[in-house]
């Protein structure tokens, strides 16, 4: 054993110990905030509705097909059909590109098909999906297309629309996000809906 062994500065343990427990304790905080941020992003992730990757996320969506007699086909995964504001002027009218692409409303009682009697399916003006029977259109008296419920559920999406003070349920094509109209809540039976279209987003194909 050496002398410096046995004559070492009490204060200098302390001052050492110190030093050790400081650092002890900013490393610890350092843990606790990298985990409390990693924490604040997921909670802030969940909060904000955003979902595991799915097909939709990467580009897929599902609908169903239909004939133009309107008879039901199968289930299909097909790619979301996303293009640019400039291409979807250059490919429709221009009433048709204000309201699908741009949220706009047609007057009432000017549309093509508020008063149309036909039988036949009613489609997507931008991509073809089928979106409306016929058979389920009635006449709310409003001056727009209504259909007591879509050709298939998976072919329209509802989206929360706060515009001009008041909430409303918005109406858009899974295929190609184009802006059709509202739902509301006072059609006929059996559903009790109205889906309130423009009918500059729709394209009606005439039953043979």
């Amino acid at each position: 054993m050496f002398d410096s062994d046995l004559t070492t500065d009490p204060s200098s343990r302390k001052t050492s110990r110190r030093t050790f427990l400081l650092s002890a304790a900013v490393l610890g905080a350092g843990v606790y905030f990298l985990n409390m941020g990693i924490f604040s992003k997921k909670t802030e992730t969940a909060e904000a509705g955003i979902k595991p990757k799915t097909n939709e996320a990467l580009g897929e969506v599902t609908i169903v097909e239909f004939t133009d007699a309107g008879e039901r086909k199968e289930t299909v995964h097909v790619p979301k059909m996303v293009k640019s504001d400039a291409e979807w002027q250059k490919e429709l009218p221009p009433n048709a590109y204000n309201i699908t692409r741009h949220d706009d409303t047609e007057m009432a009682f000017s549309g093509q098909y508020w008063n149309n009697h036909e039988q036949g399916i009613y489609r997507c003006i931008c991509c073809g999906t089928a979106l409306f029977s016929s058979d389920t259109k009635f006449e709310s008296g409003t001056g727009w297309p209504s259909f007591y419920q879509p050709i298939a559920e998976e072919n329209v999406e509802s989206i929360d629309d706060m515009t001009f003070g008041m909430r409303r349920t918005a109406v858009a094509c899974t295929r190609c996000d184009a802006h059709l109209g509202h739902v509301f809540s006072d059609g006929p039976r059996p559903t009790g809906q109205r889906y309130c279209m423009n009918s500059a987003s729709l394209k009606f194909v005439k039953k043979a």
